[in-house]
């Protein structure tokens, strides 16, 4: 390997080491075992498993603990047995300073390997891979955080110093046309830069002319379908959606109170209706498309209108740790296609065609998740600027209501 590109990525390894470090600080260390669905892991949890991962997978040898192997393998079968995941706030044990020594120990080896040069190829490529799953860590360190402060009687905030400036007017809901035909989606088998496997190979697809809203739907928007009885209304529910939000007593979004107030991870406060609208399900979502007069987009639209870019929006770097004014960036007449709220799209998660999983155990990180799940796109205000691009593909079931997700409505041309 040659050393300037040692260097970049023995830099680009501590700084997001640091970065999820930083992200557990405001935490108490109580605030690091809770776990209050199956779905929302400990944030001691996320810091030993991204842990685990290089330590299993890109080092390999001696290991800090041999009982750590079961306690924070997260679902890779071809490794071995693991703690359920359901029950990984019973952990009270290792405690958090031990986890901390697991992450400087593992720093340190992997420091140590790049700078001597004794990585492989193939290890090498799982460092990157480490790297971008770490940063996905990184965001569900703070929805999972989120959920733990957020369902609390207290809710208390995260942290009381992010930045919440007056917003000015959301935009006119406005409309991007796009000519049908046949397109190419997902990674160009030319492309040197960083892709997961599910985002290959690029292939043909043929979509009609349809046409793409600016930008997404806002909280008041949001607001309005509440007060018209969207909840109480199953002809804009799909089935499964309507027994959903039906069972689990949906009568507005995740976090939003009766009196007008929601909480954020800076605390609670009054529902801002020119903001992005977050933490909406899928079935939500498509609910409140139908409502609009439009639907959800699929994810073949989405990465049309996309385009090359995915530097726009507000991303987790821009420390706001919340969605910003529905119409602030523009990105060739759209605004906020990426960062803000990952998107919710009309299609299944499945493979491409030829798809091919990654070899080894590796091969287990997307594709055996490729049924039950929708796909998602362009990030969110959790996610670190540079994660995303048009490619990206991100997936929940679509029940889930604790991501960072909203919707941009979409129609036939």
């Amino acid at each position: 390997m040659r050393p300037m590109v040692a260097t970049d990525l023995a830099a680009r390894f501590r700084a997001v080491r640091d970065r999820t470090v930083k992200l557990c600080a405001p935490l108490t260390a109580e605030d690091h075992v809770v776990q209050p669905m199956p779905d929302a892991s400990p944030t001691k949890w996320h810091l030993a498993h991204t842990t685990w991962f290089f330590e299993a997978l890109v080092l390999g040898g001696k290991v800090f603990d041999p009982a750590f192997e079961f306690l924070f393998n997260s679902y890779y079968e071809a490794v071995g047995p693991r703690s359920p995941r359901a029950q990984r706030g019973m952990l009270t044990r290792p405690p958090l300073d031990r986890v901390h020594a697991y992450r400087r120990e593992v720093d340190h080896r992997v420091g140590n390997a790049l700078a001597e040069g004794t990585l492989d190829e193939l290890a090498l490529g799982r460092l990157e891979l480490g790297l971008h799953h770490e940063q996905q860590h990184q965001e569900l360190i703070l929805t999972d955080a989120k959920y733990v402060l957020g369902t609390q009687p207290m809710k208390l905030p995260y942290r009381t110093d992010l930045a919440r400036p007056a917003l000015g007017q959301a935009e006119p809901l406005r409309w991007r046309s796009y000519g049908g035909g046949v397109v190419q989606i997902g990674v160009p088998a030319t492309s040197t830069g960083f892709a997961f496997d599910n985002e290959r190979p690029r292939h043909d697809v043929i979509v009609a002319p349809f046409e793409l809203a600016t930008r997404p739907v806002t909280s008041g928007e949001v607001a309005a379908f509440v007060e018209d009885g969207g909840y109480r209304e199953p002809r804009f529910w799909l089935s499964d959606g309507w027994h959903a939000a039906q069972t689990g007593g949906w009568v507005a979004p995740l976090y939003w109170n009766e009196d007008g107030s929601f909480y954020d991870l800076a605390g609670v406060r009054t529902i801002d209706p020119v903001e992005t609208a977050c933490h909406l399900s899928y079935y939500e979502a498509d609910a409140i498309a139908r409502w609009l007069g439009g639907r959800l987009p699929t994810e073949y639209e989405w990465e049309v209108a996309a385009g090359t870019s995915s530097d726009r929006g507000h991303f987790a770097d821009a420390d706001r740790l919340h969605p910003g004014c529905a119409g602030g960036s523009d990105d060739g007449g759209l605004r906020q296609l990426f960062g803000d709220v990952w998107e919710w799209t009309a299609s299944s998660y499945s493979p491409y065609p030829g798809f091919r999983p990654l070899a080894g155990v590796l091969g287990e990180y997307n594709g055996k998740f490729m049924s039950g799940q929708q796909v998602l796109r362009g990030g969110s205000c959790f996610t670190p600027r540079g994660h995303v691009r048009p490619t990206y593909r991100n997936f929940f079931q679509p029940a889930a209501r604790w991501q960072m997700t909203g919707l941009r409505i979409a129609k036939d041309a």
